[in-house]
């Protein structure tokens, strides 16, 4: 898939040079203009990384961050910080608050797209590895086998491939347009619906009796894994 960058920069220039550099590499982009939008933006849809300036209206990149990492949805988004402040402890300062990366402006766009590629391979790699957990759910991808609550489901192919996807990025809202292009493929043409349907036999396979329905239906807006399911 297409990597998603939130870029939350509160200066036109910069946020134009980041955005139209960044859509010319192949990224998919959206921007921010002060921190309050940027966090509810990265609720909306989790980014798979975010440039966050340093000093934004209403809330600063600093606080912007915090928050970022005390949600379980958004902990692990790579981040990136962008700051005029280079002294060595603004840079401690960004890195302990929770930011991968810290780069001091103005910063050479060949360098920052370097780090952005980086950081997006160490996270897809982390992404790859074989077992997952996220609330009573277990999936090993090399093996195919799945469990919930210590009991074996078996599941199909796609419902395989669509718990796989979801438990990725727990409470994330798909679209069926995305789990679409995630699970099916952008080059292979599939109704909508047919997600409806694979949802449904995903639900039906995990169903049990003491336990609610892992799978959360978002009117409007898509589908989403509950951990606590």
């Amino acid at each position: 898939m297409t990597p998603y960058v939130l870029i939350v920069e509160d200066e036109t220039s910069i946020s134009t040079l980041l955005d139209y550099n960044l859509k010319h590499e192949g990224f998919e982009t959206a921007l921010a203009e002060d921190g309050d939008t940027a966090l509810l933006m990265a609720a909306e849809r989790v980014p798979d990384l975010i440039l966050l300036d340093w000093m934004l209206p209403k809330l600063s990149g600093v606080e912007v961050c915090r928050r970022l990492r005390r949600k379980e949805a958004t902990a692990n988004i790579p981040i990136i910080m962008l700051s005029a402040r280079g002294e060595e402890d603004d840079r401690v300062t960004g890195l302990d608050i929770g930011a991968d990366d810290y780069l001091t402006k103005p910063f050479s766009m060949p360098e920052l797209l370097a780090r952005i590629r980086a950081l997006l391979r160490r996270t897809q790699t982390n992404a790859l590895s074989e077992s997952l957990t996220v609330g009573a759910l277990q999936i090993n991808t090399k093996a195919h086998r799945v469990s919930r609550a210590g009991k074996d489901i078996h599941l199909g192919p796609t419902e395989f491939r669509l718990l796989e996807h979801f438990m990725r990025r727990p409470t994330q809202v798909f679209s069926r347009e995305q789990l679409l292009d995630a699970v099916w493929g952008h080059d292979i043409y599939v109704e909508a619906r047919t997600v409806d349907v694979h949802i449904g036999r995903l639900r039906k396979a995990l169903k049990m009796p003491d336990r609610t329905d892992p799978i959360r239906t978002v009117r409007s807006a898509g589908y989403a894994l509950q951990p606590k399911g």
